[in-house]
């Protein structure tokens, strides 16, 4: 078996590269896909630096399936492993017809799905799931990794922080598993195992739980079964959304099941995988890594979008996902780069009597290196800021962090002049430049008020960086509903923003109090840790 066609049969079982599985004892949650991220390890040993998917244990694993003994067509491969009953009811009428009336919406979703349709495919069926739950990313998130809803569920599963956490997704300023296409693919469907088990297979049962949570769904069926009522799915009164949401996604299988009945197109897409993960065994600079791989930034982000910065988290996970046919030259290439060329370095939060100096002194490293890392104009650092500290040695200029900063320096920086309403989104948003970066180069606080006619120093970027810091800002429009305790200061907590943005995105609708089921505007960086 050659190299390649061994690494196309393996890389397909996305579980295998994750080095904790994860257990459900999962507790009530509302309408969106309540899956948490549990912190999953997936670095693989040290002593084993530059594998790709080879490197997982062999004990428990799937048997792997010959692909040039599957169908050539991802679609139809994925057709073929529908398993829930087609049935006449008036819901999944309706949603047909809405898909019917969208045709776009249909083929954009195919488009979205290509990178990722086969590595899903093959884990929905390593679960033994119906094939129709390899369509659920096109109910939650329309396919877009970067998906973020007003519940702070995110990804292609949509998972919410606390449903991520105990499934192992992990999620903090490097990394948010929720959006790591394997770990969020294994965590979603041992998910989706383990309720279809608690529901003895019922699998619209397991659905319905997905969306609404098993209490919601426990309830609904002991209700009925008090008032010796029918127990299915829809006999059962559960929340609008959730009455909604099964039936969509029987309704779009219906309509790749029934393509050409319906007039719909299925892209062409060859059922083999277009990735593969590859243990880089430390910290890396993702510029540094497109240039190993000879693939573009844009692509290595759409493969990679767990990833919150422009580098791989210090503590891993170590593995990034790499196009197939790059995969070789990018195991080559990072196999001959040096250890002072990765770009290790560490995050240090400044405490009260710290010093540039007795920092570097600490991290072995000098001052006008963490002055240059951080864009820092002077010594001054502030207690409870963080700084960058590069612990690799060498020549600052060739330090591929430099190389890759979202905001390079230059030598002469503009100003921008504090105006009536402004704050740092606001400011960030009008420049086309990100918040933190405004905020690190003054050397002020993200929320702290802006004095009217404040100069700030804006530092220019070049085209490359320009286009990873609007790509990596994310920022979200969504609408939240008002909640019994809700007041705008919980709200702006909970989503990382300023009460007078909150004030500003709604000032055509707040009043002197919040009232119960109001819907706010809220913008969210999508990158940040939610609390």
């Amino acid at each position: 078996m050659n190299k390649l066609k061994q690494r196309a049969i393996i890389s397909g079982t996305l579980s295998l590269l994750l080095a904790n599985g994860c257990s459900l004892k999962n507790s009530d949650h509302s309408a969106h896909l309540r899956i948490e991220p549990a912190i999953i390890n997936a670095s693989p040993a040290p002593q084993t630096i530059l594998q790709s998917t080879l490197l997982v244990d062999q004990e428990g694993f799937t048997p792997a399936i010959d692909v040039n003994a599957q169908p050539k067509d991802s679609w139809q491969y994925l057709i073929s492993l529908f398993s829930i009953p087609q049935e006449d009811n008036t819901r999944i009428d309706k949603a047909v017809s809405w898909y019917l009336a969208h045709p776009k919406y249909i083929e954009t979703i195919q488009a979205r799905a290509k990178p990722y349709l086969y590595a899903i495919i093959k884990e929905v069926e390593a679960k033994g799931l119906p094939g129709e739950f390899a369509l659920l990313p096109a109910i939650e998130s329309g396919f877009k990794a970067h998906a973020y809803s007003h519940a702070r569920a995110a990804g292609l599963w949509q998972f919410i922080p606390s449903t991520g956490k105990i499934y192992g997704l992990e999620q903090n300023w490097w990394y948010d598993g929720r959006r790591d296409i394997y770990a969020s693919t294994e965590a979603a469907t041992s998910y989706l195992k383990n309720l279809g088990e608690l529901f003895e297979h019922d699998w619209l049962l397991a659905l319905a739980s997905y969306n609404a949570g098993q209490g919601n769904v426990k309830r609904a069926i002991k209700r009925n079964r008090a008032k010796n009522k029918a127990t299915d799915f829809w006999s059962l009164d559960l929340p609008r959304e959730t009455e909604r949401y099964v039936p969509k996604l029987l309704a779009l299988a219906k309509i790749f099941a029934n393509a050409k009945h319906y007039g719909v197109d299925l892209m062409k897409l060859d059922h083999k995988p277009s990735f593969s993960a590859v243990n880089i065994g430390s910290q890396l600079d993702l510029s540094l890594a497109a240039k190993l791989s000879d693939t573009s930034l844009n692509e290595l982000f759409q493969l990679n979008p767990g990833c919150n910065r422009a580098y791989t988290p210090p503590k891993g996970p170590h593995r990034l996902l790499i196009p197939i046919d790059k995969v070789d030259l990018f195991e080559e290439n990072l196999a001959s780069l040096a250890d002072q060329d990765r770009i290790k370095w560490q995050r240090h939060k400044v405490i009260s009597g710290d010093s540039l100096s007795r920092i570097a002194h600490r991290y072995k490293t000098q001052v006008k290196v963490i002055r240059e890392v951080n864009h820092l104009s002077n010594n001054t650092i502030r207690a409870g800021t963080y700084l960058l500290i590069p612990l690799a040695q060498g020549k600052i200029n060739n330090n591929p962090f430099i190389q890759a900063s979202q905001l390079k320096p230059n030598n002469k920086h503009s100003t921008y002049t504090v105006q009536a309403g402004d704050s740092l989104w606001s400011i960030a948003r009008k420049l086309d430049l990100h918040s933190r970066d405004i905020a690190r180069w003054n050397h002020i606080r993200l929320k702290a008020p802006l004095p009217l006619g404040k100069k700030l120093i804006i530092k220019k970027t070049n085209k490359e960086t320009k286009k990873y810091t609007r790509r990596k800002s994310v920022i979200q429009p969504i609408r939240y509903t008002v909640r019994s305790g809700d007041s705008l200061s919980t709200i702006s907590e909970k989503f990382n923003v300023r009460v007078a943005d909150l004030r500003k995105w709604n000032k055509n609708s707040l009043g002197k109090y919040l009232k119960l089921g109001q819907k706010l505007k809220v913008k969210v960086d999508t990158t940040q840790p939610s609390t």
